[in-house]
């Protein structure tokens, strides 16, 4: 049985149709890159593999067990806006995550505390944020921020990693940083991740499989009239397919 297994998986908002007839299934630790034209259901389908919305049609369900009803401790995620604990430091924003995937009452003590403060203290060092590891987050810059959120979202050691273009507010230089600091973290939890990117390179360099989401149908008179469905699904770590073909597949209608 795979990890996760999508099932004819349909999605609607009312009439317009975002998803119809998504199945896929992923074993467990491999690493998903998520591509496709804009509107094409990529941050949809994330939502539904949080649980934060559940399909029209179809289900999801993750290591065998019933489809989730709501988002929990198992699925960590970082969407495109930052989320973190403003009212907490940089460092105790990793400690809180760290102890609130370990347990329910998201509290660590005696020496499990210390030695999160040490990972966290790692951790910071390993993205470029030691230097302000004792202030808030309202202190730091949107891409500081956006770099202590996928920290934060790793700490808690999730099953499931969600990545909804994380890495697009960063500047060139710290992105490999965190394509490192990703790969790493994944090497060492085994954790299953599935990531959305508008950048095709990106995508292979870090999946497994590349997925690509795409209208099959396509109606010029009504755009909306159809929903986006897995058109490919390429094994990043055999080769890159023919660039023509990527155009093709993730072109802006």
């Amino acid at each position: 049985m795979s990890y996760v297994e999508v099932s004819n998986v349909f999605q609607s908002y009312g009439t317009r149709p975002i998803l119809e007839r998504v199945s896929v299934t992923v074993e467990k630790g491999e690493f998903i890159s998520i591509v496709g034209a804009s509107g094409c259901g990529k941050s949809t389908f994330l939502r539904l593999l949080l649980a934060q919305e559940r399909p029209t049609r179809g289900e999801i369900r993750i290591d065998g067990a019933p489809p989730a009803r709501e988002p929990d401790r198992d699925r960590g995620v970082v969407f495109q806006r930052y989320s973190v604990f403003p009212h907490m430091t940089v460092r105790d924003n990793l400690v809180a995550a760290e102890a609130l995937g370990a347990n329910a009452a998201g509290y660590l003590f005696g020496q499990a505390s210390r030695d999160a403060r040490a990972r966290a203290d790692l951790a910071l060092e390993r993205i470029g944020l030691a230097h302000v590891a004792a202030q808030y987050p309202a202190a730091l810059s949107g891409g500081m921020q956006q770099r202590l959120a996928i920290a934060q979202a790793l700490a808690a050691k999730p099953k499931i990693l969600l990545l909804d273009e994380p890495f697009g507010a960063l500047d060139p230089g710290t992105r490999l940083k965190m394509h490192d600091f990703l790969r790493d973290m994944r090497a060492e939890t085994g954790m299953t991740v599935f990531m959305v990117t508008h950048d095709l390179s990106e995508g292979f360099k870090l999946g497994d499989r590349v997925l690509v989401f795409d209208k099959i149908r396509w109606d010029p008179q009504n755009p909306e009239a159809y929903g986006a469905t897995i058109t490919y699904d390429f094994d990043a770590r055999v080769a890159l397919p023919p660039p023509a073909m990527l155009e093709e597949k993730t072109h802006v209608h």
